[in-house]
């Protein structure tokens, strides 16, 4: 965390602080990009998967490829970003070394300050309330100070608290006050829910995160995405089928492709390397459509080739090339097999792929079929792609534009913790296939039918196929040569002469 200084703080360091600074950071930066990422994305997958065997259903495939492909583009994006960074430090080192005045010019801060307790109060950027104290006292000669670990200490005190799960309607209906009406049945199925071990287990994730992100100084997440997650209960219909029911926020993912459907996408989602094209719902090819993201994935394949060719590539860099070839390589056999939701076109929700791939008799699978409430609006959907196991309450780009025309991939279409999410448990078809957004509004009705149905007034939302249709050839044009003189025949109907 960094504090800003005082303005009226003066330089006492010169060339040689500005000298080390370069080298410290350089060499930190370097060590970052070189930083084996297969280490880092095999330990992302075990928190997630942990030590099954590497046999898999086709379901678990499909969610294991689309963790993967999330994990490595936030660390790559990470990379990025740190390189970037480190550019742009070289680059004011070195205006910094242009304007530094010389020895006599230099500025000198005086050798002792006043002594006690300097306490400065402000807000981080992560919306957390944040307190610095320096503290300063009386000591012996330096080189006793020097080697007593006393002299110079500093402590980092977090504070949070965790919440409790909301389970009573009135609690429940604090995020939306007509859930009653709107669900006339849910009162009495509320009335003997449990509050599901998921809650807790995400926010013991989210603490995980904090000591670990505290305990290095790294960035830590903010207060709005600690708490995005009012509820999670289990439910069960009076024919016996279970529910998970959860209360939370929305936030966007603009995942997925699939060339039978979306045979063309825009150039910088296709030369993106932060896009991912799969989610955790797909289904085997069943047209002939190149999938458009193969091109992109290609065309990084030969700039990774390229620059392991080249003579000043490091042997550490040269290995971690030669994996992502592979995985590259392995991303394109998966994208030539198999089709996948598209987030900007098909109504989907998310949910913790720690959830997904659980035993637990309530957790929804990829494919179970879903409602969405938020205000007087109920939206069909499936559950369709996984995401990380330290948030809840995510859906596609379509489902967001939907509830707010305002979102798109960089804003949240819901703030607030103001989202209903019902996930009708091993609802999902026996076999998996490219959307039918009427078969899934009708089959979200027939599930809510035996949960009392929807309250007088509401009606499931009919979502619209919004692909672009290819464009059908032309009409032949036809002949102005008048055609030839037929037989004569009688007109139908004619009386004979």
């Amino acid at each position: 965390m960094s504090v800003e200084k005082p303005k009226n703080q003066k330089r006492s360091h010169g060339h040689s602080w500005l000298g080390s600074a370069a080298v410290a950071l350089i060499l930190a930066g370097t060590a970052l990009c070189f930083t084996p990422i297969p280490g880092k994305v095999k330990q992302g997958l075990k928190e997630i998967f942990g030590t099954a065997p590497a046999a898999r259903s086709v379901d678990e495939q499909d969610i294991y490829r689309q963790a993967e492909s999330r994990i490595r583009g936030e660390i790559e994006e990470k990379q990025e970003q740190f390189e970037k960074e480190i550019t742009a430090l070289r680059k004011d080192l070195e205006n910094a070394r242009k304007k530094e005045p010389d020895d006599t010019q230099r500025a000198t801060t005086p050798s002792s300050g006043a002594l006690g307790s300097v306490t400065d109060v402000r807000k981080l950027r992560s919306g957390i309330p944040f307190k610095s104290e320096v503290t300063v006292g009386k000591g012996g000669i330096a080189s006793q100070e020097r080697v007593d670990e006393a002299s110079f200490t500093a402590s980092y005190h977090l504070q949070l608290r965790l919440p409790q799960a909301a389970k009573t309607l009135a609690e429940l209906e604090r995020s939306n006050p007509k859930l009653a009406k709107i669900l006339p049945g849910l009162p009495a199925m509320i009335e003997k829910a449990e509050v599901s071990t998921w809650f807790d287990k995400i926010y013991q994730e989210k603490v995980t995160r904090i000591r670990r992100d505290a305990n290095t100084l790294n960035e830590i997440l903010t207060k709005h995405n600690l708490y995005d997650c009012e509820s999670i209960l289990n439910l069960r219909k009076e024919n016996g089928q279970r529910v998970f029911f959860l209360q939370a926020e929305m936030d966007v993912v603009s995942d997925g492709s699939d060339g039978d459907r979306l045979p063309t996408m825009p150039d910088e989602i296709v030369n993106s390397s932060h896009y991912q094209p799969f989610t955790s719902y797909g289904w085997k090819k069943r047209g002939s459509g190149v999938n458009p993201m193969i091109a992109g994935w290609e065309g990084r394949i030969k700039g990774a080739e390229k620059e392991l060719a080249a003579a000043g590539t490091t042997v550490d860099r040269k290995a971690w090339l030669k994996e992502r070839i592979g995985y590259l390589k392995r991303g394109i056999n998966d994208l030539k097999a198999r089709s996948f939701l598209i987030a900007e076109y098909d109504p989907f929700i998310v949910i913790p792929v720690s959830i997904l791939t659980s035993s637990d008799p309530f957790a929804p699978k990829a494919g179970d079929y879903a409602v969405v409430v938020h205000g007087e609006k109920i939206y069909p959907a499936i559950v369709g792609d996984g995401g990380p196991s330290f948030k809840v309450g995510e859906a596609s780009l379509r489902m967001a534009v939907e509830i707010n025309p305002k979102a798109s991939s960089y804003s949240r279409p819901v703030s607030d913790l103001k989202v209903t999410y019902l996930v009708f448990t091993g609802s999902r078809e026996s076999e998996k296939g490219p959307p039918d957004y009427e078969k899934w509004r009708q089959k979200c009705h027939e599930l809510l039918q035996e949960m009392g149905g929807l309250g007088e007034g509401y009606q499931l939302h009919q979502w619209e196929d919004k692909l672009p249709k290819p464009t059908p050839p032309p009409a032949a044009v036809e002949s102005l040569t008048p055609a030839p003189p037929t037989s004569a025949a009688p007109a139908p109907g004619a009386a004979p002469e």
